[in-house]
């Protein structure tokens, strides 16, 4: 129905732009109008004689009706994320409370300029514990702010923080521990309780974020929760049915070894087909792969514990059940000591000595590092727990996340996999990547694997195509690069490209060599550094390439080039951020603070960006 000038008090300019407006409004917008207006304008109606039944009924002739819907509460959802997962979880808060007719702002930390702390009232924080207890890369910026001098008195905040992090490590969940601590110093009122979620987190993850629904109700919620989940662009999308919690079965199309005869090393490419799951992936994106415990170590755990292992326990909070080998095999984590396991063994065998264990940091952190399930339960004697009681205690298997090799543009209803197997022996007993060599041991081409997309934001192209990009990876850590090459192939992207590349030997480690070399020849490449460390005599890694090649790279960085860099996190990705700040610091000609400005300033423009682990 459209407004007329002769059935409305506007004029003719206001009704055509208002029956332009109002068709466009979806129901929680016109909501929200609505109390606006009345918010903003409801003064007027104390210049407006009141009926006496009114007058007599309320006692004010400006007094409001009750039913009257309130301007929207704002709420500020951020979120520091390295792999994608408190990104994902963020996006799922902010949907849920714009469900609610509550009016969200969702932000990266990244992209959040913290001086706007202080106007906000509700603040609700999502992030994930990188490293030895350190933000993840896009936090940084913040969390240094927030601790210091500048950061502001926050006396009208309320705030609740969910944080993700993996007992494995002994700084779990650190960086939301700061967060909240550094809040409540600032003076911020907890809305809810902060949860700290293990890998496993979907569960307490998905209670907390109802918890939080709840504390910042709206009476409206029901009315506009429809409306609000149409309009938002997030569940307009057409989505994969498929997820974390419901991971596709992929048929596994092709699993090669990359490394020549000779090698030490194994590393395997593996081709999966995504045919009729729907699920999308942009390059930089990871793929999370959920494998299953090495057959031999299940059964030597069986032995050591004296159980039966046909013996049917429950494995889920739906009651389900499983053999006690089955679970072992496919549901439970049993390769890593975790606190919370160690502190509930305890309590099943107080006479094991666990507790002395637990009292020692030092020690407890050694058998952390270096133990798996089976060597405490011989060390501390733990056979005659029931097989119940102890897969009880136990967390379930986490999916690996694996950098995406390929490009979909480039391999329709396919994804890719780089991933090395890892072996080795300590304590006279061979030891295994649950994941590397399940799939080298035991996956063929025609069998299934159950697997998900995990997005990352946090690690992609630049959205100019004509953009320098510079990308850092040595080993495996080169998979997201041949996704981005892939993609630069296919659209036709014209800015110039250049890998380092590293591993052991040319002759036989050379990762997907011929396919460099395609690109080199075709142009998609435009230069290639490579340092194969054990063909000299002094060892040679990316970071020396990079410094030889110092000017010709910061001219890049001049030109507008973004810098990229993949692998491991505790020795390569340092060795690379020192390179970078050396050939910042002497090319620049900057002090050493300068340089590190430099760097914080290419991360906070996503012109620097790292997917380590």
């Amino acid at each position: 129905m459209e407004l007329q000038v002769t059935n409305s008090p506007f004029t003719q300019e206001q009704v055509e732009l208002l029956n332009r407006l109002l068709p466009t409004l979806n129901e929680g917008q016109r909501i929200w109008l609505s109390g606006y207006l009345t918010a903003s304008f409801g003064s007027a109606a104390a210049s407006v004689p009141a009926a006496p039944q009114q007058l007599a009924a309320s006692g004010s002739a400006a007094a409001a009706p009750e039913s009257v819907p309130a301007v929207p509460k704002e709420v500020t959802v951020l979120y520091g994320s390295q792999t994608g997962n408190s990104s994902s979880l963020a996006k799922k808060l902010a949907k849920r409370l714009e469900g609610q007719n509550l009016q969200v702002t969702l932000s990266s930390m990244g992209d959040f300029k913290p001086n706007g702390l202080k106007k906000i009232n509700n603040l609700l924080i999502v992030v994930s514990t990188h490293g030895e207890g350190e933000p993840p890369d896009n936090a940084i910026a913040f969390h240094e702010f927030l601790f210091s001098k500048r950061a502001p008195k926050l006396d009208g905040l309320q705030y609740s923080v969910l944080a993700l992090g993996d007992t494995s490590y002994e700084f779990f969940c650190q960086t939301g521990k700061d967060f909240d601590q550094r809040l409540q110093e600032l003076g911020g009122t907890v809305l809810v309780p902060r949860a700290d979620c293990d890998v496993d987190f979907d569960e307490p993850a998905a209670a907390w974020i109802e918890e939080v629904a709840a504390s910042l109700g709206n009476a409206s919620a029901g009315a506009v929760s429809s409306a609000n989940a149409a309009a938002n662009p997030l569940a307009s999308n057409v989505e994969s049915e498929y997820s974390r919690t419901n991971p596709f079965k992929a048929e596994v199309l092709e699993n090669l070894n990359l490394n020549g005869r000779g090698s030490d090393r194994e590393t395997r490419h593996i081709e999966l087909s995504l045919e009729g799951s729907n699920l999308q992936y942009e390059p930089g994106d990871s793929l999370g792969v959920f494998p299953e415990n090495h057959p031999r170590l299940v059964d030597e755990l069986i032995a050591a514990m004296d159980w039966n292992g046909g013996e049917l326990v429950q494995v889920n909070k739906n009651g389900d059940q499983a053999s006690v080998r089955e679970a072992l095999l496919r549901v439970f984590e049993i390769t890593a000591v975790t606190k919370p396991v160690v502190e509930q063994l305890a309590k099943l065998k107080p006479e094991s000595g666990l507790s002395g264990l637990l009292a020692d940091e030092s020690e407890f952190r050694k058998v952390m590092h270096s133990c798996d399930l089976l060597d405490l339960v011989q060390d501390y004697q733990l056979a005659g727990i029931p097989a119940a009681s102890f897969l009880a205690v136990l967390r379930k298997i986490p999916a690996r996340l694996y950098s995406i090799a390929s490009s979909l543009k480039s391999s329709p209803d396919e994804v890719h996999l780089t991933v090395r197997t890892v072996r080795y022996e300590s304590r006279g007993r061979e030891r295994y990547g649950v994941c590397s060599v399940h799939l080298a041991e035991r996956i063929e081409a025609g069998d299934s694997l159950p697997i998900f997309v995990q997005h990352n934001p946090n690690f992609k192209l630049p959205a100019n195509p004509d953009a320098p990009v510079i990308m850092i990876g040595p080993g495996t850590g080169v998979a997201p690069f041949r996704a981005f090459l892939g993609e630069r192939e296919e659209t036709g992207a014209e800015g110039k490209t250049w890998l380092f590349y590293g591993d052991q030997h040319f002759a036989t480690d050379f990762l997907y060599q011929t396919e460099w070399q395609r690109w080199l020849k075709d142009g998609v490449l435009s230069r290639m550094d490579v340092a194969f460390s054990r063909d000299t005599e002094q060892k040679v890694y990316v970071q020396h390439r990079m410094l030889e090649h110092s000017k010709e790279l910061y001219q890049w960085l001049l030109e507008g080039a973004h810098v990229y860099v993949c692998g491991d996190e505790k020795r390569m990705a340092h060795d690379v951020h020192h390179a970078l700040a050396t050939i910042i610091q002497q090319e620049g000609g900057l002090t050493e603070e300068e340089a590190s400005e430099y760097l914080t300033r290419l991360q906070q423009e996503k012109r620097y960006q790292r997917d380590v682990y």
